[in-house]
């Protein structure tokens, strides 16, 4: 499965610092407990999937936004340490950086995002950017953004006839003509009945063979190919942080979709992407290179 050509990957999407707590378990309201540790890694749904793709050996450029602070400086290297472009990722003046606050506590997460910079990543501020997203083999883009940008870039795309995959995240109402122009849809199953809401999950499947790839953890991945409903299974693995594992599977399916691979060995290459990524701890701490990935595939 090694890939002939080199993915050319565009992320439109967050860029943030994590701050990461663990703790036997999550307190109750007005409750304190007591945790195990603290930590600072940089994360976003965007920043995290251009992590995962560049490691999986694509060419990928990051199109975000970071504040004029400490944490902006610390994402940006962060970029350049994994080989992503960071052309198109500017700082704005007299802003802090997005943050995550996460809980990791009973075996999963609970996270609050504070947008801040990444409320920046504008329609306006894509456009200028529209002849990376033109050029690109596949791009990729998800909901820590404003929904406007999401349907500018969802329009550059079919324009170009560039795929774009749409990991709709977090749940939030989409816009009918930006699920039209997707190519590919990647929720969980929460984030399934938010958006197809008062119908069937079997029925939404229908409705985009092909095209809507629901994500179900430890399942797999269910989508309809024509003819009838598939799960394709994941990996079983001792998970240490599952935080990320969901943007390790849409970068590694993206990257597997732009280098020409089938749809199933696809989603197949991205459950084992992810698979290995939560065996380790932080959102990119884990993501795997594409020598681990065709090493455990094989």
């Amino acid at each position: 499965m090694t890939n002939a050509k080199q993915a050319k990957v565009c992320v439109v999407g967050s860029c943030s610092m994590d701050l990461v707590v663990t703790s036997p378990r999550r307190p109750g309201a007005g409750e304190t407990v007591m945790g195990d540790s603290f930590k600072t890694v940089p994360g976003g749904k965007g920043a995290n999937q251009a992590v995962a793709a560049a490691r999986l050996g694509a060419e990928v450029v990051m199109i975000g936004r970071v504040g004029d602070d400490h944490l902006g400086e610390t994402i940006l290297n962060n970029f350049k340490e994994n080989h992503v472009s960071v052309t198109h990722v500017k700082p704005v003046t007299d802003m802090e950086s997005g943050t995550a606050h996460i809980t990791l506590a009973e075996g999963d997460n609970s996270i609050i995002v504070v947008p801040a910079a990444n409320n920046e990543v504008t329609s306006d501020y894509v456009e200028q950017a529209a002849e990376i997203i033109r050029s690109s083999d596949i791009v990729l883009i998800q909901q820590e953004i404003p929904a406007e940008t999401v349907a500018v870039v969802s329009r550059i795309c079919v324009e170009a006839g560039v795929p774009l995959l749409l990991n709709p995240a977090p749940a939030r109402k989409i816009d009918a003509e930006v699920l039209q122009h997707a190519a590919y849809i990647t929720p969980n199953e929460h984030e399934a009945s938010v958006i197809f809401e008062g119908i069937s999950l079997s029925e939404a499947l229908r409705n985009h063979p092909n095209r809507l790839l629901v994500t179900e953890g430890s399942n797999g991945v269910r989508y309809y190919n024509g003819e009838e409903e598939c799960v394709v299974p994941t990996f079983k693995v001792d998970a240490v942080d599952t935080t990320g594992a969901g943007d390790t599977f849409n970068a590694a399916l993206a990257v597997a979709l732009a280098e020409g691979q089938s749809l199933a060995d696809s989603i197949r290459f991205a459950n084992r992407a992810a698979s290995l990524s939560v065996t380790k701890f932080g959102a990119q701490g884990g993501m795997p290179t594409r020598a681990e990935v065709e090493a455990a595939l094989s």
